[in-house]
């Protein structure tokens, strides 16, 4: 018989199960729990974390990139904030109708910031007309203002002009050096900069991109914990990390020297209207860069100009030098004891296995002297040289002076050049700079070997690097690369070379100097025509070159100079622009080393003081003081902001003084001024300036007081 079922039993035993079930899964809770309290974790996650980084708040503080100097610690880069303008367009953002936030007379505001930037007044009415916007900027011409124009801008009281700061690198005097040292920006103008990242400079050329790492600091943190309202959670502490500054650098170049040569660059670049243009001024002791610079070229701080020439020729451009190559011939033949300077030869034209080479005078001077020949620049002296110690002989020499081979620099890009050597002719045509191609700084190295007792040495381009947080610095010490002479021949070979300045018949009359004897070089090079692949023909297509030496017996400099290709040239003598530069620039530079030696005559001396950040009056009477007295005021403004010559440099007393104050620059009257002294004008205030004449000026188109932006263009007449 089937038992029946009890359901009383059966949900006692339903009761107990539950019960039982209720317990454990309690027990799995509590030990759950304790685990979590234990642990602090849920499946991996730390819990204290999770709730710290729902609270907890960080910012970056960032690191100063580190300041490049001149050899005398006159800052060429520095850290700077720039501005950006900013109009806005819709009356949404303005709350008070009393005080509007946005453009309320666009008629008004365009003719206003058409004195500040380079844009016409209709160009910034068509941007301000714009529909549909709620705000608009200015593109580039708005675009690294600094802040004494922002400050001007401001003071016009123009409702709706506002103002967005970026980290920006300051290059206070413009053109400078600008392929040598290059140029950092934000990394936020990138596009392949992360959107997330911190804006922070990165270098882009030149010095500022080779030593990124070393310029480059590192960013502090400071973390803290808030509330869901942004409050401070009491009882937190805030956390912060220091930023470590970037290295300073200290570059070999001399403010002094640098600016007046991109002055005179400048003057004879406009004059001649050369394909391109190269200068180095060089320390033969040491192998220290003192002043560098090429055209086309560029504004740092705007980068107005860079589209023209990317490429840092000193480094990167190859040519054929010409006639300056044969000093290394002619130092060669000395060494090896075959160039006898009263022995004669027959100019005009020598036989070579392969063809006939010609002096520039096919007629030749007739039977002259090999000094002669060094003299007119023959090249058949030279060849004739070359066969004489053999061109193996000839070759090993070239290698010891580093031709065909890298210099080292660092720089990017560099180009080695190269020499075609395998037939009689070709062999030939290396003796007078054809048939080979070098690089400026590898045929200045060469060069310094002459002036340097037959040791050649490293160009080099930073003397010294300073750590801003310990104080420590590091010199950068020379650098010899080779003895490819001796003394004795480096002596000759710099007696030889005055011929070619003081001889009647010397190629390089026009570089003597008063009061200083030089020995020289010139040189007519063929240039290549990339097209065809043959040589231009015309006055106009040669690249003419100058090197100098001075003092000729014991040279304290070497000035190497190049133009290529210059438009505005109706005869075979390039160094009618040429000595424009080489003339006064080295004669300053030897002013400079005088008067870093002794002070001989009436020449007064004092070292420049520091007047920035002082009141105009108070600056004066600084300057004053010490024997300034030739002051020039550019700006509206009440503060010193910038000065040249440079707080600390040792100058002569009796050169004018310019002075920069914030506020809008103005013109200043320039009325009897020199060209120096003008071009120092534009150059300080980034103002294109038409010059013409030579003396004294006599005329300025501008009125005197009247507000110079970088749409500004000044014509001044000199008598």
């Amino acid at each position: 018989m089937k038992k029946t079922a009890n359901p009383q039993k059966n949900r006692k035993k339903m009761t107990r199960i539950m019960v039982g079930l209720t317990g454990l899964l309690f027990l799995v809770f509590i030990f759950r729990f304790s685990m979590i309290m234990i642990t602090k974790k849920v499946n991996g996650e730390n819990l204290s974390e999770h709730v710290n980084n729902l609270y907890t708040r960080s910012s970056i503080l960032a690191a100063k990139r580190g300041t490049i100097y001149d050899i005398g610690g006159n800052p060429i880069a520095l850290d700077a904030t720039s501005y950006s303008l900013v109009a806005v367009l819709t009356d949404e953002w303005s709350e008070d109708t009393e005080n509007p936030n946005h453009i309320v007379d666009k008629e008004k505001t365009a003719e206003v910031l058409a004195q500040y930037i380079s844009m016409s007044e209709g160009e910034i009415l068509t941007i301000l007309n714009q529909a549909d916007l709620k705000q608009v900027e200015f593109g580039s011409a708005g675009t690294n203002l600094n802040y004494a124009t922002k400050s001007s801008i401001e003071a016009e009281n123009l409702p709706g002009i506002t103002f967005e700061e970026t980290p920006s690198r300051l290059y206070p005097n413009g053109i400078f050096a600008s392929h040598l040292v290059g140029f950092a920006q934000s990394s936020a103008s990138e596009e392949e900069a992360d959107a997330n990242e911190e804006k922070k400079l990165v270098g882009m050329m030149g010095i500022e991109s080779l030593y990124d790492d070393d310029l480059d600091g590192s960013d502090g943190e400071v973390t803290y914990q808030e509330d869901s309202n942004g409050y401070l959670i009491p009882g937190t502490q805030i956390q912060e990390k220091e930023p470590v500054e970037g290295d300073n650098l200290y570059l070999t170049l001399d403010s002094r020297l640098q600016i007046y040569l991109e002055s005179l660059m400048s003057q004879v670049y406009a004059e001649a209207n050369p394909e391109a243009m190269t200068a180095m001024l060089v320390d033969p002791e040491t192998g220290a860069i003192l002043a560098a610079s090429q055209r086309p070229t560029f504004n740092a701080t705007t980068k107005e100009g860079i589209d023209a020439q990317w490429q840092n020729l000193l480094v990167e451009d190859t040519y054929e030098p010409g006639s300056t190559f044969k000093i290394l011939t002619l130092a060669a033949a000395v060494n090896e004891g075959v160039f006898s300077p009263f022995a004669t030869y027959t100019s005009g034209s020598v036989e070579v296995e392969g063809g006939t080479i010609r002096d520039y005078n096919k007629d030749g001077w007739g039977k002259i002297t090999y000094l002669e020949g060094l003299a007119h620049s023959s090249n058949v002296a030279f060849v004739k040289l070359v066969q004489a110690m053999g061109y193996d002989v000839w070759e090993s020499y070239m290698k010891a002076f580093g031709i065909g081979q890298s210099t080292d620099s660092g720089l990017g890009n560099e180009a080695t050049g190269n020499y075609s050597y395998t037939y009689p002719l070709e062999k030939a045509n290396t003796a007078f700079g054809q048939g080979v191609t070098v690089t400026p700084f590898q045929l200045m190295q060469a060069f310094t070997a002459i002036a340097n007792e037959g040791t050649m040495m490293k160009l080099n381009y930073l003397d010294r690097t300073e750590d801003p947080n310990t104080g420590e610095v590091t010199a950068i010490e020379p650098e010899e690369v080779g003895s490819p002479i001796t003394a004795e021949t480096a002596q000759t070979v710099l007696t030889y070379l005055k011929e070619v300045v003081y001889n009647e018949n010397g190629s390089g009359q026009a570089y003597q100097i008063e009061g200083t004897e030089i020995a020289a070089k010139t040189g007519t090079a063929e240039v290549v025509n990339s097209t065809t692949g043959g040589y231009y023909t015309g006055y106009s297509n040669y690249l003419y070159s100058v090197v100098g030496f001075a003092p000729a017996d014991d040279p304290s400099y070497i000035l190497y100079l190049t133009m290529k290709r210059p438009a505005n040239l109706d005869s075979l003598n390039g160094s009618k622009y040429l000595s424009e530069i080489f003339n006064p620039f080295m004669t300053r530079a030897i002013e400079y080393d005088n008067l870093n030696t002794e002070i001989t005559g009436d020449v007064n001396q004092a070292s420049m003081p520091e007047v920035t950040n002082l009141s105009k009056d108070e600056a004066l009477a600084a300057l004053t003081a010490v024997g300034y007295n030739d002051t020039a005021i550019i700006g509206s403004g009440s503060r010193i902001v910038q000065q040249y010559p440079y707080a600390g440099t040792q100058t002569i007393t009796n050169q004018k003084t310019i002075l920069m104050t914030e506020g809008a620059m103005t013109m200043p009257d320039v009325y009897g001024w020199s060209k120096d002294d003008v071009l120092k004008v534009a150059e300080i205030a980034g103002i294109n300036f038409t010059v013409e004449g030579e003396v004294y000026v006599v005329f300025q188109s501008l009125e005197t007081g009247s507000i110079l932006n970088a749409a500004t263009e000044v014509q001044i007449i000199l008598e």
